[in-house]
Formats: structure tokens, C-alpha cells, sequence
């Protein structure tokens, strides 16, 4: 239950880049964020130079109001009406239009920074979809789910103070030539000051690339252990793991916890000599700017115009402070993003299409070998048919290679040899539409949506009219307790189907994939938690329905294997007998025992139900053990429970 490591995982793939290319990684990442959404930089960028000339307007404007206004009043005691009215109707206006374009600085940083988050969302998740299964095994959901939320928000977080650092540097710019307008040696402190402050956030920066990369790999693997956790709730529930499972997400926690601690203690150490230098800026600018006044190198309003310029400096200058302080966490989030969307392995689709027809297709397999990526084959030159219309069973003992058979029918992989056909087409040259339309595969462990039974069986193909939905119901053998439910079709039935038993959940999925009309049903052991006889009723019901679909089946029960036309048996990957399931059970002596062993075992299932009955009768149990084709097998008792052992 431990993360998988490996060369293709995110935290060794995004190895922190040098300390010397932080910034320039960072700033790289901020321009194509900024031309994937161009106008609402341009409107947040336009409302912060804006505001920002505005506030410098508003340093002149209290200059002439403390010289022109306040001044000659202490002085003569006089106050002249239409220069006070002058003074309070550009102090009102100028604040005015500085709450105007705040407005459009932080509309546009948060529509741009929004947009830019859903637009990498629905790139991460088309990535996820267009990925092929086996990429999928090899990275936890809580992981996904992190590349798509935490590393998103990660990647995008400059984008919030990004408008305001740009209307900063804009107002640094101007202010630089209104000190040295004014005087020189203002001037010479702000210019000692300014690029102290970058050369301090800079170094921030780099200090903190590498916290920010362990804390963005620590809340994956906090989301990857509590997803598994409460994903796998019942089994953790029914072996008594709740203890351990909660020591190895607190263990996981803690480190996330120290991880975050070290983070904020960095920025203990720098914030506050990043947000005092420039309080010690205006104080150096007081001193100087009153010593040059005394020197009569400026005049009072000049001196107030200086002070309060460099008052209203301090803050906004922090704002390109936070941008560089938020650059580390967001080069890594924005590399474990471009982990996912450079991912390879993509399944392509041809653009060859199966005619639109109801008639039961024909699937082949020609040759066929399959290896994993670990280059264990699963598969060794398999070559059989699936008849137009017929039913072929698939059976064989644990790891023999049926379900990766059936995901190959499927497609969901693509052999490493030989060809698989429908119709006498490639499967690698369909569109993925035909493929779709076509085939349906139907898996031993069933997924239900979070939503109405409805929604689950039509998933929002065209033409699913409730009259159809009822008709695959009926196929199913689900109409009886889906209209049992208090809504029917319109239920609830919960997160991944808990209100429902497991047969019912599989007979509901079995609906879905028959709602869709397939010429090609593939059954991976698809009815295994539902009654045989329900099961049987089920398969015969398939076999006589007025659409009948060609079936893959991957079978263990008798019953099931009875139902084929031809059964196909497979040991470690290899078709070792091919027949009429009677044929076999005579003639291939590894295929009967297995199958005798599975019958043993089932046998051994329906005593048990049968004994818990109140309606049980010896006679009918003594009747189901001593089945005739159970002894036509040609093993006495001994044999049959070395078989039972061994199975």
C-alpha cells in the first residue's frame, strides 16, 4: 500500500531546476499563463498602472494641498474657499478613480487567473482520458487528483498579485523620474532601496524552491493515502485496519505538517526584512529629504510629495515581493503539471467505420500476444473467432491470461503481436465512435455513478428512450428491483451504487452496456455475485432475445460454460483445447478438472445457503450433489476433493 516510485513518477521527474534558473523558469511559466488569457491580463494589468499613477497623482496633490492650503492657513489664519474646494475636489476624484481601477486590477487577476485554472483542468483531464489503462495502474487516484486541483492552484498562484506587482514596477518607473525631478539625492535612495528589495526576494525565492517542491509532493502522497483509505473503507472496516491505516495517514500528515512548518519559518526569516525595508526607506527619504530642505535644495510641498510618495511605495512594492515568493511553488506545480500533459502512450483511433446495422459481429483474434510493461508476457499466440451470433466462453485457471483476452475485444490495450478484427477490420483502425457503438464490455467489478439509475444506464447517449432503458433492464434480469425502488429509474443509488447488493449492481451495469444495442458483448466474469439461476436465466435470455449480439464470455459456473457454442481454454497464456464444452469435458482431462473443482466448490456454496434455509430438504440437496455430468468427468471421491484442494 505504498506510492509507487519509479523513473516516470512526478517527484523524480520534476527534479528542482537550479536555484539560478528559479526565476527564470518562473517567469517563463507567468508569460504562457498570460497569453493563454490575454484580455483579462491586459484589463488587470491597465486598472493597476492606473491606479498606481494615481496614487502618485494623489502624492502630489497632498504636496499642493499641504503647501498651498494647510500651510498659509497655520501661517496667516486664513483659508481661502475656492482653493480648499480646488484641494478636496481633486482629493475625491483622484480616490474615486483609484477605487475605479482597483476594481478592474483585481477583476482582471481573477478572471485571468480563474481561466487559466480551468483551462489546464480540462487539458489534465482530457490527458487523463486520452491515457491508456495501464498508465492509469501505475499512478495513484490521489495523486491524479492532486496533479488536477493542488498543482493547478500551485502553478497559477503568481497570477492573484501578478496585475498589482505589474502596476508596481509601472509606478517604481514613474516614481524614479518624479525624485529625480525633484532632487538627486531622493533619488539616490530610492535607487539603493529598490534594487535591494529584488536582490532580497530573489534570494527568497531560490531558498524556498526546494520546500515548496517537498511540501507539493507531500500533499499528493496525503491525497493519494486518504483517497486509498476511505476508498477501500469496507475492507479496512472488516479486517480491523482502522488503527493502521490511521498511523500511516497521520505518518504521511506529520511529514506534510514538517514540510509546511519549514516552509513558514523560511518565510518568518524574509517577510519581515522584505516588508521593512521599505518602511526604512521612507525614514532614510525623511531624513535626507529634510536635510535638503534646511539646504534649501527643495521647498515644503516637495519634501511632503517625496515622504508621501515613499508611504505609499511600501506596499504596493510588496506586491512584486509576493509574486517572486509564490514563483518556487509555482514552477513546481506547473512541472507536475506538464508531467501529466506530456504523458505518452496515447491510444490512436483509425478512420475506418463498421456499417450501422444490428446484425451480431464477427471478432478475431489472429496471432495475438501480449506483454506488460514489465515485459512479463500475458499472452502467446492466441488465435480464435468469435462467430456472428454465437457465444465463446472463456476458461481457464487464475492468471491464464481471459481478462486480459476480453480487454483486448475491448481494446482498452493494443497486442504487442498479431491483429484482433471485427468484422474483419483492424481494431487499431476504427474510429474510437465505431468502436464504441459497436462493442460493450461489461467487467467483473462493477463502477456505478453517483446518481439516478437513469443516468446510469443512459450516460447521455442519444436515443436511450425509457422504453429502451426497461427493455435492457429486462435482459438484464434488473427490472424487478429497480422498480421496486421508491423512484425507480428517477433513484439515487449513491457513491459507486452502496444502496444497491452487489448482483444488483452488476445486473445494473450489465443494463447499461445492453442499452446501447452492441454487436459485440464481452463478459469479464460479468455476472459473478449474481444467483446462477438468475445467472442462467440471464444468458439464456441473451442467447433467445430478437437482438442477439455475438458474447465473449469469461466464465468460471458450468452453467455459464454450458450456455457457449465453443469454449476456449487457456493455461499461462496459451489456448491448450478449443470445443463443445461436453467435447472437452471427455476429451481435454486439465479442463475438467478445472471445471469440476469450480462445480465442487459452487456446489459447496448453495449447501451452505441451502442449510440456512427454512425451507431446506435433503431430498433436493441429495439431488443437486449427485449430478450425472459430475461423475462423467471420470474422477472418483478422492480425486474430486484433491481437485477442490487444488483449485
Amino acid at each position: 500500500m505504498t506510492l509507487p516510485t519509479g523513473a516516470d513518477t512526478p517527484s523524480s521527474l520534476d527534479d528542482q531546476p537550479a536555484d539560478d534558473r528559479i526565476l527564470r523558469q518562473g517567469l517563463r511559466n507567468i508569460g504562457d499563463m498570460i497569453r493563454l488569457e490575454p484580455k483579462p491580463f491586459a484589463v488587470g494589468a491597465a486598472g493597476a498602472m492606473a491606479n498606481t499613477a494615481m496614487t502618485l497623482f494623489l502624492s502630489f496633490v497632498v504636496g499642493w494641498v499641504v503647501s498651498a492650503i494647510a500651510v498659509p492657513a497655520y501661517e496667516n489664519g486664513e483659508v481661502v474657499f475656492g482653493t480648499v474646494m480646488i484641494g478636496v475636489a481633486a482629493l475625491v476624484g483622484t480616490s474615486i478613480v483609484r477605487f475605479s481601477t482597483m476594481c478592474a486590477r483585481r477583476i482582471g487577476a481573477g478572471v485571468m487567473m480563474f481561466g487559466v485554472q480551468a483551462h489546464w483542468r480540462r487539458q489534465i483531464t482530457r490527458r487523463y482520458l486520452a491515457l491508456p489503462v495501464s498508465w492509469h495502474q501505475k499512478h495513484p487516484t490521489g495523486t491524479l487528483l492532486s496533479n488536477a486541483n493542488a498543482d493547478v492552484e500551485a502553478a497559477t498562484r503568481p497570477l492573484a498579485p501578478l496585475p498589482f506587482a505589474v502596476g508596481t514596477l509601472f509606478m517604481v518607473v514613474v516614481a524614479m523620474g518624479a525624485f529625480l525631478w525633484i532632487d538627486w539625492a531622493i533619488a539616490l535612495v530610492a535607487l539603493g532601496m529598490f534594487p535591494a528589495l529584488f536582490a532580497l526576494n530573489a534570494l527568497f525565492a531560490t531558498k524556498m524552491a526546494p520546500r515548496a517542491k517537498r511540501a507539493q509532493e507531500l500533499r499528493a502522497e496525503v491525497s493519494a493515502v486518504g483517497h486509498e483509505s476511505f476508498d477501500g473503507a469496507l475492507v479496512v472496516k472488516a479486517m480491523g485496519r482502522e488503527a493502521a491505516e490511521t498511523e500511516r495517514f497521520t505518518a504521511t500528515a506529520e511529514d506534510l505538517r514538517d514540510a509546511m512548518i519549514g516552509v513558514g519559518r523560511l518565510r518568518a526569516a524574509f517577510e519581515p526584512a522584505i516588508s521593512g525595508l521599505p518602511e526604512i526607506g521612507v525614514l532614510v527619504a525623511l531624513l535626507v529629504g529634510l536635510a535638503r530642505y534646511e539646504a534649501g535644495a527643495i521647498d515644503l510641498g516637495q519634501l511632503v510629495t517625496v515622504s508621501f510618495m515613499f508611504s505609499v511605495l511600501a506596499f504596493p512594492v510588496r506586491a512584486i515581493g509576493w509574486v517572486l515568493g509564490d514563483l518556487p511553488g509555482s514552477v513546481v506545480g506547473r512541472r507536475r503539471v506538464d508531467h501529466v500533459l506530456s504523458a505518452t502512450g496515447d491510444m490512436t483511433y483509425g478512420d475506418k467505420e463498421l456499417p450501422d446495422t444490428t446484425t451480431p459481429a464477427r471478432l478475431e483474434f489472429d496471432a495475438v500476444a501480449y506483454a506488460y510493461p514489465d515485459g512479463h508476457e500475458a499472452l502467446h499466440e492466441v488465435t480464435f473467432s468469435v462467430e456472428a451470433g454465437t457465444t465463446v466462453a472463456l476458461v481457464g485457471a487464475t492468471g491464464s491470461g481471459k481478462s486480459t483476452l476480453a480487454h483486448l475485444a475491448a481494446r482498452l490495450v493494443d497486442p504487442s503481436r498479431g491483429t484482433v478484427t471485427l468484422d474483419g477490420e483492424d481494431l487499431r483502425d476504427l474510429t474510437h465512435a465505431s468502436l464504441a457503438r459497436t462493442t460493450a464490455l461489461v467487467q467483473q467489478i462493477p463502477f456505478v455513478f453517483d446518481d439516478t439509475v437513469r443516468a446510469n444506464l443512459a450516460l447521455d447517449r442519444a436515443g436511450l428512450t425509457d422504453d429502451r432503458l426497461w427493455d435492457a433492464l429486462v435482459a438484464a434480469g434488473a427490472e424487478k428491483f429497480i422498480a421496486a425502488l421508491d423512484d425507480g429509474l428517477d433513484t439515487e443509488v449513491g457513491e459507486r451504487g452502496t444502496t444497491l447488493s452487489g448482483g444488483q449492481r452488476q445486473r445494473l451495469t450489465l443494463a447499461r452496456a445492453l442499452a446501447g444495442r452492441p454487436r459485440m458483448l464481452i463478459l469479464d466474469d460479468a455476472t459473478s455475485a449474481v444467483d446462477p439461476k438468475v445467472e442462467s436465466q440471464i444468458l439464456t435470455g441473451l442467447k433467445d432475445s430478437s437482438e442477439v449480439a455475438s458474447v465473449l464470455v469469461v466464465a468460471y459456473r458450468r452453467a455459464t460454460i454450458a450456455l457457449a457454442d465453443e469454449v476456449v481454454f487457456l493455461e499461462n497464456g496459451r489456448i491448450t483445447a478449443r470445443g463443445p464444452h461436453q467435447d472437452l469435458l471427455k476429451t481435454h482431462q486439465p479442463y475438467a478438472d478445472l471445471v469440476t473443482a469450480y462445480e465442487r466448490a459452487e456446489a459447496e456454496r448453495e449447501f451452505d445457503s441451502e442449510f440456512d434455509d427454512p425451507e431446506f430438504s435433503a431430498p433436493e440437496f441429495d439431488g443437486e450433489l449427485n449430478d450425472t455430468e459430475f461423475y462423467d468427468a471420470g474422477l472418483n471421491g478422492t480425486k474430486r476433493n484433491e481437485e477442490e484442494t487444488t483449485a
